[in-house]
């Protein structure tokens, strides 16, 4: 069907944003011949990411609002593969971080774009399904990262260039191909009945200090920073942990790492297809989002036992059911925007929710850094990290009530 083939192209661009943003970590050690970079200097370098990603999330979500879906996410994408290969490019850490500056402002616009097209393509019973799917991608782009720096680190060295350069230059190639093939491929489903994509958003946004009376959407923010914060943990610093705690190699880290990122993807997919069938069950969608955000939430503290894990088959083990549990959570979280505002201001929800988690990153990350530069483990983060999802599913639990449209005065729900 149709839309499903829709939900597939956008979940392919979720895969090429995960494996754009993985390539520092996974180049890291590369990087590090030519570029002194210490955990401070790193966590700087992700947070540089993280800042601009949050800001604009936010940004991005309000004008995909104002330019549609199918102009906006070309924008974004376009402006994200060029920034991604003009990492290639940077000389020193500063150079690095304005690279990590301009990718994290182009991808702040993915997730709203694809919150969009679900609100646009998808009947309520299917959004969480159509968003999992969509989720799923960041597994595929971060299971194929380590493979796929590995063989470019190793084989790949054209006009004596660095390889690592070669890393970003490739990478950002692939997002200008899927830019083109968008272009030619997407539509907005009311141009069919004779309705253009400009009549669809011109309907009124509600303004943002209209969002922000409400109560249950700061709720959902303030658990997107909590989970976010162990999210992006995991996602930056992985590698670094299997290089420095486990004592891997590039090839050893490679062949082992992408696993965690796989399960990710199983977890995406279960959320939204459990969530779905609550409802064809006959839950109410208050009941069938908060039944799957408490499971997806109670299978994360798992990782607080990662550094007593006795082989790194245990280390794997764990971090696969909190990617797990993590991207099934995600998926929940990503589809309440659809359930509380209209279509209109959804990619600035969105964005607002996004803003959260990346925020979330930033200070997780510059405290992980502190305190591995400080002589610390690996043990006080994960402990951190292990119990956020539950203090956000709880939060969300005592400020989003119920799961309905909101009021806004501003707006009529499309």
């Amino acid at each position: 069907m149709l839309r499903w083939r829709i939900a597939l192209l956008v979940s392919a661009a979720v895969a090429i944003s995960y494996l754009d943003r993985q390539t520092l970590p996974w180049a890291i050690k590369a990087i590090q011949a030519d570029i002194p970079i210490s955990n401070q200097a790193k966590a700087f370098l992700d947070s540089a990411f993280l800042v601009a990603y949050g800001v604009m999330y936010l940004g991005g979500g309000r004008l995909l609002d104002v330019l549609g879906t199918r102009r906006g996410f070309l924008a974004v994408m376009i402006f994200w593969s060029l920034a991604c290969a003009s990492h290639g490019f940077a000389g020193g850490v500063l150079m690095l971080a304005a690279s990590r500056l301009l990718l994290g402002m182009g991808e702040g616009g993915g997730f709203p774009a694809a919150t969009r097209v679900v609100a646009e393509w998808f009947p309520v019973n299917q959004r969480s399904t159509a968003l999992g799917l969509i989720n799923a991608g960041s597994a595929v782009g971060a299971v194929a990262a380590p493979p796929l720096i590995a063989f470019v680190l190793t084989r790949i060295g054209w006009l004596g260039l660095a390889s690592w350069r070669w890393v970003f230059f490739l990478t950002g190639t692939s997002g200008l191909v899927w830019a083109a093939a968008w272009w030619k491929i997407y539509f907005v489903p009311d141009e069919r009945a004779g309705a253009g994509e400009g009549e669809t958003i011109r309907l009124p946004a509600a303004p943002l200090g209209e969002l922000l009376r409400h109560g249950e959407i700061w709720g959902v923010v303030a658990a997107k920073f909590m989970s976010d914060a162990a999210w992006y943990f995991y996602l930056f610093w992985l590698p670094k942990y299997l290089f420095d705690a486990r004592h891997f190699d590039l090839k050893a880290a490679g062949a082992v790492g992408w696993i965690p990122y796989a399960a990710s993807g199983v977890g995406s997919v279960c959320g939204g297809v459990l969530c779905s069938q609550l409802l064809r069950r006959g839950a109410s969608v208050n009941a069938a989002r908060k039944i799957a955000a408490g499971v997806s939430a109670a299978v994360m503290p798992c990782v607080m036992f990662v550094p007593h894990a006795p082989s790194v088959a245990w280390v794997i083990a764990l971090f696969s059911v909190a990617f797990a549990g993590q991207q099934s959570w995600s998926t929940i979280v990503m589809v309440l925007p659809t359930d509380l505002v209209p279509r209109a201001s959804i990619g600035t929800v969105a964005g607002l929710i996004g803003l959260g988690g990346a925020m979330g990153g930033v200070v997780l990350g510059q405290l992980a850094g502190w305190l591995l530069d400080h002589g610390f483990s690996y043990t006080p983060v994960l402990i951190i990290a292990g119990s956020l999802h539950v203090m956000g599913f709880v939060t969300i639990c005592v400020m989003v009530p119920r799961i309905v449209p909101l009021s806004l005065s501003s707006n009529s729900r499309a």
